[in-house]
């Protein structure tokens, strides 16, 4: 073994004995609600695909012929030769879809948090965050050139603090939908915080569109915000919709601006066609297939209100994110596979993903669940907890 791979192998041997070590399983059959991972049919309760899109047959025929007419890759970044007409389709379809006069398509949520913090702040400025954002908007302030200061988690007394003492131009970014909570942002109580300090609000929606509000415009609509409110508008294609990528949506300065200087956009190859073909076609079926968000909801509500039947400790989530707080590293592990053994997979989160002692079973509903789906994993999680205590 060389010394390269011995220090490797020195860090990931660390990471098993602290119960920290990741290990993927394979999935043999589409997102749908039941699947085959592993060897074993199961239901799923570990996907984003919360409005059950990905498998959508119209999303695979636009796929498919989109394929055979533009090829399956894009050839090149947007600002080269890779913009093509369905890219820029979906981009006007989804500036109508959130209300704002333009969007830009990205190529993940990731690159579209960095790219949108570095090309709006620079050496001199401030960027403050809640403490349990996603990753990539903290990554996003850390690669930034601006002073980068994070705060409690919803506490905006001290997000006030932090931003009164920043200098040059102030961003305040926030998650829409927090990913490992399922708790909202207090959207009103932040857009009036930006607007008394100068700061420029940043929301990244990815776990709200499809899902929130009305029509599932996402958490600006449930809230009832406008665009002076909430400049910067950032979701993720990959979840409720069903596909796969990202957009920025915001003013026509905005986009041009990202255009020029958000250098995740400009440096990458663009998204297939047949992607963005697919993504239009759910486009029309959030708004087509209303049902899908009611039956999330009345999912939502059976599964905590089933939850409480068994005095099952929940966090404060009205979305299909919910959580049930293990604590212990390796016991929710244990629980995690003893759930895949009786037929559900449900995703067991640890640090650093989440703080410390805080490791939890994160369960997300969709819009394929039925009653009875929840019922039977709400017993064997009864089960596997009782063996726990008992063991």
């Amino acid at each position: 073994m060389t010394t390269f791979d011995a220090a490797l192998r020195l860090r990931l041997e660390q990471r098993q004995v602290k119960g920290l070590y990741r290990a993927r399983k394979v999935l043999q059959s589409p997102q749908a609600r039941q699947v085959q991972v592993d060897g074993r049919t199961c239901i799923g309760f570990s996907s984003n695909d919360y409005l059950g899109l990905a498998s959508h047959p119209a999303l695979i025929q636009a796929f498919q012929q989109a394929a055979e007419r533009y090829g399956a890759g894009s050839g090149a970044s947007h600002l080269v030769s890779g913009h093509s007409v369905e890219h820029q389709a979906l981009e006007e379809e989804l500036a109508e879809f959130t209300g704002r006069p333009r969007a830009l398509l990205m190529s993940t949520g990731y690159m579209a948090n960095i790219g949108v913090i570095r090309a709006l702040t620079d050496r001199g400025d401030t960027v403050v965050q809640d403490r349990l954002n996603h990753a990539s908007l903290l990554d996003g302030g850390f690669l930034s050139r601006a002073a980068f200061q994070r705060y409690p988690h919803g506490d905006l007394s001290a997000a006030e603090d932090l931003l009164l003492q920043g200098a040059g131009q102030k961003l305040l970014a926030s998650d829409g939908v927090f990913s490992m909570d399922g708790d909202l942002a207090p959207l009103p109580a932040l857009a009036e915080l930006a607007h008394r300090s100068g700061a420029w609000l940043m929301i990244d929606d990815a776990h709200g569109f499809g899902v929130l509000g009305a029509t599932g415009r996402g958490i600006v609509e449930h809230c009832a915000m406008s665009l002076a409110q909430v400049p910067v508008l950032v979701g993720t294609l990959g979840k409720a919709f069903g596909t796969f990528g990202a957009f920025v949506a915001g003013s026509e300065m905005l986009i041009e601006t990202l255009i020029q200087f958000a250098r995740t956009y400009v440096y990458t190859t663009a998204l297939p066609p047949a992607v963005a073909a697919a993504t239009r076609v759910a486009l029309r079926l959030v708004d087509a297939e209303a049902w899908r968000r009611l039956h999330l909801r009345e999912m939502i509500d059976h599964f905590r209100s089933g939850a409480a039947a068994h005095g099952l400790p929940l966090l404060d989530s009205v979305t299909p994110i919910q959580p049930v707080v293990i604590g212990d590293d390796a016991r929710v592990m244990r629980i995690s596979e003893q759930l895949l053994a009786a037929g559900f997979w449900v995703g067991a989160i640890r640090p650093p993903t989440v703080p410390a002692g805080s490791a939890r079973l994160r369960v997300t509903l969709n819009a394929s669940h039925r009653k009875e789906d929840i019922d039977a994993l709400l017993d064997a999680l009864a089960v596997a907890l009782r063996r726990e205590s008992a063991s």
